[in-house]
């Protein structure tokens, strides 16, 4: 689904979760209406039961709160904590629950994340309810108000009603969409979602905007496998002269070996005047990209397994003010990496090039399975 260009929008950087889990907890205790909360990963512990105690006094005061989880990455949601949401009277639903005798399908995955409060405010961004994401991963999320929240409120809708999360339940009568009052930041924005290889729309605007970029190319990605696409358009712009920057996870890496997958990439990309930053200080799950002055935030990790099976949603924003945030916030998570230049790499330890080719092989074994 990709949503039509509209100004008129209010967007609001929030990096790292000490400045957007408060703002996400504010709009829920200020909600009036509507909660709408759409997670890939919920486990209880600590961050989950803050989350659940504030949906439970919403849904206490009247709000009427659907929550859409993915059936896979809440499996470690205990029985208890689903009980409690549905006995507060929070509707909740899973989408495509895992299944053995439809093994292939279980590897459609929704990976967005989202909350939309009252039809007119949405959040979205790469976090979780998941104790490491206050304890360890660095997340940033975009906070959203104008027009463009009513395409998120479509796209909530689509999946509610989708045969793989309703299952049995009777349809909810939605409102028919109306409009949202333009704003006076009259920041010009757009949804942007895929659905794996049905779908690739993400995949086609970044491409898009690398195609037509004149100054700088940034992007921040956790799990760096890229599809040769992608790196194909990336080496082409740094040999046209266009600055190109990778911001990657360093050691602290939730899956090392897709780590190690990545590097492999390494030195074709530095030969061709790519910049590589490896964050040292904790895991950087975020997931933007800025190609001059347009900046595209949300779930997509622009690998194979968000490109080709995920269903992923990104917010794309096309305005001066908010870009120079974003560049600013890549420059203080530049100062706070690790550059990797060729002249080190080039001589890297015959330990790293094993670790390198053996996940390398695996990860492109899986890759043409899937």
């Amino acid at each position: 689904m990709r949503g039509r260009w509209q100004v008129g929008n209010r967007f609001t950087l929030l990096p790292e979760g000490k400045r957007f889990l408060p703002a996400l907890f504010t709009a829920i205790d200020e909600a009036r209406a509507t909660l709408y909360l759409e997670l890939y990963l919920m486990e209880s512990g600590t961050l989950a039961t803050r989350v659940i105690d504030a949906l439970c006094a919403a849904a206490g005061r009247g709000v009427t709160v659907l929550v859409l989880l993915d059936g896979y990455g809440s499996m470690k949601l205990a029985h208890a904590d689903r009980e409690r949401l549905r006995q507060a009277g929070v509707a909740l639903r899973f989408f495509n629950p895992l299944a053995w005798h439809q093994l292939g399908k279980n590897l459609s995955r929704d990976h967005r994340k989202l909350l939309i409060v009252d039809e007119k405010l949405a959040f979205t961004g790469g976090f979780g309810a998941v104790d490491s994401f206050v304890e360890a991963w660095y997340e940033v999320a975009v906070r959203i108000e104008g027009p463009v929240v009513a395409d998120w409120v479509g796209l909530f809708a689509q999946l509610w009603e989708s045969p793989l999360t309703r299952r049995k339940a009777a349809p909810r009568h939605w409102p028919t969409s109306r409009s949202i009052a333009p704003l006076t930041e009259n920041m010009r924005g757009r949804m942007i979602s895929g659905r794996g290889h049905r779908y690739q729309a993400i995949r086609h605007s970044l491409h898009q905007r690398i195609a037509t970029a004149e100054r700088r190319l940034w992007l921040c990605t956790p799990y760096f496998v890229p599809t040769f696409s992608l790196r194909r358009r990336l080496i082409r712009a740094a040999r046209l002269g266009l600055d190109v920057r990778l911001l990657l996870p360093g050691s602290r890496h939730d899956h090392p070996s897709i780590r190690y997958a990545g590097q492999r990439f390494y030195a074709r990309l530095l030969r061709a005047g790519v910049r590589i930053y490896e964050f040292q200080p904790t895991f950087i799950h975020a997931k933007f990209v800025l190609v001059d002055d347009w900046a595209s935030i949300g779930s997509c990790n622009f690998d194979h397994w968000s490109l080709q099976w995920n269903l992923e949603a990104n917010q794309e924003v096309e305005d001066t003010r908010f870009a120079r945030d974003v560049a600013a916030l890549f420059e203080r998570n530049f100062a706070a990496s690790e550059e990797i230049h060729w002249e080190q790499w080039r001589y890297r330890p015959w330990t790293q090039r094993c670790r390198e080719w053996v996940f390398g092989t695996l990860n492109g074994w899986m890759t043409r399975l899937r």
